[in-house]
């Protein structure tokens, strides 16, 4: 019997442990990838913690997926092969049938299955997914770059092409972080005039280095909106930051017709009163992660422009340790499970 290696919890909030399965065969239209690497995202600790519903355990991790296909099942398209280098992102695969994949926007299915949610995600020597899942990465991506790409780059990169802002406009990216850093390197090679924001006079050396041209202390006496504003106004603002006081700071330092794009998860109430957005035609709106092809789309565009996540790598067997140093913040951007 040919087995693969997991790390699972057995139980919500249970510590990881590594586990044999035997390995499963592709059902009609999915494959059986490989995993090279898996990224760690913060949002795995909502079904490791069962904290939306329908999560089911053993529970395997895991929706930053990057490896390569070893088997395909009955019905796969033709343009798929055995050893072709895949990812699969937060966007696991579409239903079809409801409302919003008829109308085409597979991204807000309301039958999204999530990889570590619908189905055994990457903590894992191999998973299963459906072909509408897969994202061709390129050759210039390695592994655990790509990895990341498929959950915190699609959505940061997917945030900044779908916004209102055009090259030349002044963007701001609120937070430096596990997203962030990703959202300034993606804004700068967009054309935009970047404002970088975070906390301290101590992180500004490190907003150039991303290619920043601006950067704001939050925490300086003056406020965030007030230093935004007298750069001009942002066009738009992509909030990366988990905080929602953070995220209020900003909405007045958006210039007319200005939009605030909020990737940053926080459970706590935005401060925004109507006046803030009815006389300047101020646009608020949240964006989910990306498709198959959005994540297709920022592999290419990342290659092309000499981007990738700054990471850390950690061993399969070594995942809990590499999750808790997630959860607890003192890794600095992303943690990477190196597999292969």
């Amino acid at each position: 019997m040919s087995t693969y290696r997991v790390a699972q919890v057995a139980a919500a909030g249970d510590p990881f442990e590594i586990v044999e399965r035997e390995v499963p065969r592709p059902g009609p239209g999915h494959v059986r990838v490989a995993v090279d690497a898996c990224g760690i995202c913060h949002s795995d600790a909502l079904f490791v913690d069962a904290m939306v519903p329908g999560v089911r355990f053993p529970l395997v991790p895991g929706h930053e997926i990057a490896g390569h296909i070893e088997e395909l099942g009955e019905g796969v398209p033709g343009r798929w092969q055995v050893g072709d280098r895949v990812a699969v992102g937060w966007f696991g695969g579409h239903c079809g049938h409801c409302t919003p994949c008829r109308q085409g926007d597979f991204i807000v299915c309301e039958n999204l299955r999530v990889p570590g949610w619908a189905y055994d995600g990457g903590y894992a020597e191999s998973v299963i997914a459906p072909v509408n899942a897969l994202a061709r990465i390129p050759d210039a991506l390695a592994a655990a770059d790509a990895a990341p790409m498929a959950c915190a780059g699609v959505t940061t990169y997917n945030g900044l092409r779908r916004s209102s802002a055009r090259p030349g406009d002044r963007v701001a990216v609120l937070g430096i972080g596990g997203l962030g850093h990703l959202g300034v390197r993606y804004a700068v090679a967009m054309g935009f005039e970047t404002v970088a924001i975070a906390r301290g006079a101590g992180k500004a050396d490190f907003a150039r280095e991303l290619g920043a041209h601006h950067y704001i202390d939050s925490t300086a006496d003056t406020p965030v909106a007030e230093a935004l504003q007298a750069l001009g106004g942002a066009k738009a603002v992509l909030a990366t930051a988990a905080s929602s006081e953070a995220i209020t700071s900003t909405v007045d330092g958006l210039s007319p017709r200005g939009e605030l794009i909020v990737i940053g998860a926080d459970t706590e109430p935005l401060g925004i009163n109507p006046a803030q957005l009815l006389m300047a035609a101020r646009v608020v709106r949240g964006h989910p992660s990306g498709t198959a092809q959005d994540v297709e789309d920022t592999m290419e565009f990342s290659a092309r422009h000499g981007i990738r996540p700054m990471t850390e790598t950690v061993p399969l067997e070594r995942a809990g340790e590499a999750y808790d140093k997630m959860l607890s913040g003192a890794a600095r951007f992303r943690m990477v499970l190196t597999v292969r």
